[in-house]
């Protein structure tokens, strides 16, 4: 296959046991983005926490610099007068019923969701519908909120969502390859950043045990954690 070619051909123009710096990975994973679409810059890491523990679960949000040159659908669930706010700050969709109907129906047209406390009682019916799919609003990420505007404008603005998963690891699209090397490392640097001073207290050892970037298609490059500040 073409992507198969295309694929070995971005691993075999550099070492993949090496770890480069920062700025150098990301100019790895530029040249190697070789897809027909805007491939997104994508960033892993693993950390050497226990998920299993609930005083080690890592997770929080980031406010990326310049966004993640992705178009958010944002969903805000509320009752008048919020959901007109929510849709004069830039909501896709806002309401209340109707869009709780649609939702059980299985409706998906949407990447974020975000809802007043007082109609979280019958959000929190969806469950077994919005969680499977990381859609169920949530206190700490910021999506359960009477403040909406301020809510929409942030998501749109490119504020993220992470969470370490079972086996340890971080995984977030940071920004679009077609980005300047500049723009992704102010952006690589603000969530790396993040996610160091995320360190629960619990964790002992070495935090950051390895951080990768690749492209949507493209192969993983090795970062030198020492580069991006998150050696520890």
């Amino acid at each position: 296959m073409a992507q198969g070619k295309r694929f070995t051909k971005a691993a075999k123009s550099f070492d993949g046991t090496q770890s480069f710096d920062i700025k150098k990975a990301v100019e790895l994973v530029k040249q190697n983005a070789t897809a027909k679409f805007d491939e997104s810059f994508d960033v892993a890491m693993n950390l050497g926490v226990d998920p299993r523990k609930a005083d080690q679960l890592v997770r929080g949000t980031v406010a990326l610099p310049h966004g993640t040159g992705k178009t958010v659908r944002v969903l805000v669930i509320a009752k008048a007068p919020k959901d007109k706010e929510a849709l004069d700050a830039g909501a896709d969709y806002a309401g209340f019923s109707d869009y709780i109907e649609k939702l059980q129906g299985g409706w998906a047209d949407i990447d974020i969701i975000i809802a007043t406390p007082d109609v979280m009682g019958e959000v929190g019916k969806l469950g077994r519908v919005l969680g499977p799919r990381g859609l169920m609003p949530n206190p700490k990420s910021g999506t359960v909120t009477f403040d909406v505007a301020k809510a929409v404008a942030e998501v749109k603005a490119g504020k993220i969502e992470f969470r370490v998963d079972k086996a340890g690891n971080i995984h977030a699209a940071v920004g679009k390859c077609s980005f300047s090397t500049d723009k992704l490392l102010e952006n690589l640097q603000t969530f790396v950043g993040t996610v160091v001073r995320s360190k629960p207290a619990s964790s002992k050892g070495k935090y950051v045990k390895s951080i990768t970037f690749s492209s949507t298609m493209g192969p993983a490059v090795r970062v030198d954690a020492k580069s991006v500040g998150a050696d520890q």
